[in-house]
């Protein structure tokens, strides 16, 4: 259990930082989250994504199915304490047919550690991360991995991610080497030299600690042609770069570069000890009606993230709730907003990947897991009686659509069930056709249906098959006039469904036929987003 004394609440918010990492698929970011936590002193040793030697899996990692794959597909919340700090990390899944998960963690954050990997630089999901990062103003530290490998050269590295992910960049740490011949970092922001020992498991500490790239104590532990190459690259950046602009980092205009090699330990507590110096504290959160301030002395916050069966011996639905203000305290009566009703949450928790753990209270920043039986779901705000929502991010319309087949007609009571709750977790959406009740999901990329078939089997004993349907778009729809709209299903009826929530959406087969149907229906709007 997480130990802080008891401080007003302006103190309270002055310790936390949250944050969350985000990368292109395996660019070494569960990889990273889990040396953070070492070298934060949470964990003694640290586990390995995909290794065959070593036979812990990665903390974040925990679902059966990300440990076979060395892949995350879930949101992992962690939560420790370093230098009197209350650090919060969401580990992100990378693969982007996962993207609408970390899409909506980004929400609950208040910066974001991008990972970058050295060989391959700039990658296509980074910049459509990058893209929902500007879209907020979200704060953005990058961390260039795998320097234990020959990769590419570190200015042109940081010229690419300036011009491909367009916002200004300065790197606070430079390797010393790469490859083979990585010995360590200089810290630019700290102006000092920790050179290290490789080491893939277990926390290490420094060798030698040199204040002055000019210190002829250098010479002892460096080859002369990479310690020329230093002092040559450290001038270089001097001259270009301006000192660093605390500013223009928190209001998303200026990224801080940082190098190492997550794997083998290099370069991670440089990254730690600056980034919980200048990332910022818990920032205020927009709703419908005001900007809500962390120190508001009210509590409120809002679900980002629901996970069915976090404990499959127990079926439990736990819902994560970011605290925006105001304390959170177990056992309160606390408003849901949507519903219109009170609800007391008597189990609450803190997480380290999936080890939970009874909490009392909770502040601004803080990540919370709540027991809920199915009252809650994604952008459901929570507050002390104040009718106002947290904007959050709406379903979009999926890409691919395919057809539930049940395979077992004696468990079509655990299909439902499985197919509800694990749509409230929001990684992918049912439609459920008026006209013969045909169920169909729709996802953002292919392998969501292998990890839903995956669960479906191994969380509630229900085999399915996912049979592709000639399907272009889910519209959402609605009507000034009801009649329009009544009119509009009934001569629509063999293509209409509906949502989880019971929203009306129109199945359109193509692109073509979508505008036609809406040229010939002009008093019918189609919305491609759930919220209109």
């Amino acid at each position: 259990m997480i130990h802080l004394k008891r401080m007003p609440l302006a103190e309270e918010i002055k310790k936390r930082k949250t944050f969350g990492i985000i990368a292109h698929p395996d660019a070494g970011k569960t990889t990273l989250t889990e040396k953070l936590l070492l070298f934060g002193g949470a964990i003694q040793t640290a586990g390995a994504v995909k290794s065959n030697k070593i036979d812990m899996a990665t903390r974040s990692d925990w679902m059966a199915i990300e440990r076979q794959r060395g892949i995350s597909v879930a949101t992992s919340v962690m939560g420790f304490e370093y230098k009197n700090l209350k650090i919060n990390i969401l580990d992100t899944p990378g693969h982007q047919d996962f993207a609408e998960d970390t899409y909506r963690t980004l929400t609950a954050v208040d910066s974001v550690i991008m990972v970058i990997d050295c060989v391959k630089g700039v990658e296509k999901q980074t910049i459509k991360l990058m893209e929902v990062c500007r879209m907020r103003k979200t704060p953005v530290l990058c961390f260039i991995n795998k320097l234990d490998r020959e990769g590419r050269d570190p200015f042109e590295l940081i010229d690419e991610i300036e011009e491909e992910l367009k916002i200004n960049v300065q790197p606070l740490t430079w390797p010393i080497g790469m490859g083979k011949s990585l010995r360590g970092v200089y810290n630019l922001y700290e102006k000092n030299i920790n050179l290290f020992e490789p080491s893939k498991n277990k926390r290490v500490d420094d060798l030698v600690s040199i204040k002055n790239v000019n210190d002829p104590e250098l010479e002892v532990h460096l080859p002369i042609s990479a310690l020329s190459q230093l002092r040559e690259d450290i001038e270089l950046i001097n001259g270009v770069y301006d000192p660093f602009d605390e500013k223009a980092y928190l209001s998303g205009d200026l990224a801080p570069v940082f190098f190492g090699s997550a794997v083998s330990n290099f370069g991670i507590r440089e990254l730690l000890d600056c980034f919980t110096e200048i990332a910022p504290n818990p920032k205020p959160r927009d709703t419908e009606s005001r900007i809500i301030p962390p120190i508001d002395p009210k509590f409120s916050g809002f679900i980002f993230k629901i996970h069915a069966n976090m404990d499959p011996r127990h079926r439990n639905r736990i819902a994560f709730i970011r605290i925006c203000s105001g304390k959170f305290k177990r056992g309160n009566n606390y408003y849901h907003v949507r519903n219109d009703k009170r609800y007391r949450f008597s189990n609450a928790t803190a997480f380290m990947a999936q080890q939970k753990e009874t909490i009392n209270e909770a502040f601004p920043g803080d990540i919370v897991g709540l027991y809920d039986t199915g009252n809650l779901k994604i952008g459901d705000t929570l507050n002390e009686g104040e009718k106002s929502l947290f904007k959050g991010i709406p379903s979009f319309s999926p890409e691919l659509f395919k057809e539930v087949i049940n395979l077992d007609a004696m468990k079509s009571k655990q299909l439902e069930k499985g197919l509800k709750q694990l749509m409230d977790e929001g990684v992918a959406q049912l439609f459920t056709y008026e006209m013969g009740a045909k169920k169909v999901v729709g996802t953002v990329g292919a392998l969501q249906f292998e990890v839903l078939q995956y669960r479906l089997l191994n969380e509630y004993n229900a085999k399915v098959n996912f049979s592709p349907v000639n399907i272009y778009k889910a519209c959402w729809i609605n009507a000034k006039d009801k009649n329009n709209l009544d009119a509009f299903i009934k001569d629509k009826y063999r293509h209409i469904a509906r949502d989880k929530d019971d929203k009306l959406v129109f199945m359109a087969e193509s692109k073509s036929w979508l505008q036609m149907v809406e040229d010939n229906f002009s008093n019918i709007q189609f919305h491609s987003i759930s919220e209109f």
